[in-house]
Formats: structure tokens, C-alpha cells, sequence
């Protein structure tokens, strides 16, 4: 059969969504080839004509999840990367995203499996989390320094992080919602720091 220009690209970026919420739904060890191609409607071998193995598909994934996290939490409407930081804390650590994890951030939902994966994969989380404390500085004020407004970002961001996971491992969902709420307040109480005088 032959396909249509572009079919094995569609398909390739397919798989890689498909795989993308999968794992952080589940779990990157107990999801396996068989169940991402099940998901994407595809015969398991079909797989190893776009992926030399799992572990290439788990990059590529994880990469695809951080961009998404990234656009969402840090761009608006029109694609804009220039939100408040009471937009990016709020939209983070809303109901929404700790309910909705296969959406949501990859770090968030996968940090204990993350740091055992290989050196390529880490260094593609790295990147992607030095991209979103990045853009969390770029919110912070300008009365700092560079320097100071990267390190008190890179604070906000595990806040950030942080709480939005243990709202999801809390089983009350009044006390849950609350720490998102606490966490709110905590990553702005941070950014607060550096407006005052003595702050380096």
C-alpha cells in the first residue's frame, strides 16, 4: 500500500504523543512498546521502523511532554512567552493540571523514574527544565540582577514542582487543594524577596 507524502512523519509524531501521556499516566517502566502501540492503533511491528528502541521513543517523549508544559504553562492564547508569574504559578498549580497528569508536567509526574534513565534522556530534561526556569525569570523583576532572579527562579520552579506532587499523592482533596494554594502563595512570597533593597 502506499501512503500519502508525509504518512510515516504523522505517524512517528503519533506515537510519540500517544506515548508522551501514556508514560506520565503510568509510568515509563510499566508502560511498555506493546501498550503505546495499542494506544496509537498500530501493530507492535511497526515500531522499529521509527524507533531503534524504547529508550529513543522515551526521549523523544519526554521532550514532547516538556514542550507542551512549557507552551502551556508559559505561553497564552495568541503564543506569546511573556505571562506574569501569577499567571504561570496559578495556571501550574491549578486543580486542572495536578487532576490531569497525562497532560501535564513530564517532571512533575516522573522525576523518581527520570533520574534513572540514561545520560541522553537526563540531559534532555535538563535542558527543558533550565528553558522553564528561564522563562520563570524572565517574569521576576528587574530591580535584580540576572544572576539573582535565575537563582530565585530556579527556587520558585521546585516549589512549583514540588507541591503540584504532593497534591497528587494527598487522598483528601481539601488538604490537596490547599497545598496548591500554599504553593501559590510560597513561589510568589519568593519572587517578593528580590524587590527588596538588600536582595543579591
Amino acid at each position: 500500500m502506499r501512503y500519502a507524502k508525509g504518512h510515516k512523519d504523522d505517524t512517528h509524531s503519533h506515537i510519540v504523543n500517544v506515548a508522551s501521556r501514556l508514560f506520565r499516566e503510568e509510568g515509563i517502566e510499566k508502560v511498555g512498546v506493546a501498550a503505546v502501540m495499542q494506544r496509537a492503533g498500530l501493530t507492535v511491528g511497526g515500531f522499529y521502523s521509527h524507533f531503534t528502541s524504547k529508550e529513543e521513543l522515551v526521549g523523544e517523549a519526554i521532550g514532547s511532554a516538556a514542550d507542551e508544559t512549557l507552551h502551556r504553562i508559559f505561553g497564552n492564547s495568541n503564543g506569546c512567552s511573556n505571562p506574569s508569574l501569577n499567571s504561570i504559578v496559578e495556571r501550574y498549580l491549578s486543580v486542572e493540571h495536578r487532576d490531569n497528569p497525562g497532560t501535564g508536567c513530564v517532571v512533575a509526574a516522573l522525576a523518581s523514574e527520570l533520574k534513572n534513565r540514561p545520560e541522553n534522556t537526563r540531559l534532555t530534561v535538563t535542558r527543558k527544565t533550565a528553558e522553564a526556569i528561564q522563562c520563570v525569570a524572565n517574569s521576576l523583576s528587574a530591580k535584580a540582577g540576572a544572576k539573582t532572579r535565575l537563582r530565585v527562579a530556579g527556587s520558585i520552579w521546585a516549589v512549583m514542582v514540588g507541591t503540584l506532587q504532593l497534591s497528587r499523592i494527598v487522598p483528601d482533596n481539601e488538604l490537596s487543594t490547599q497545598f496548591l494554594k500554599d504553593g501559590v502563595a510560597n513561589a510568589l512570597k519568593l519572587a517578593a524577596e528580590i524587590e527588596k533593597p538588600n536582595a543579591t
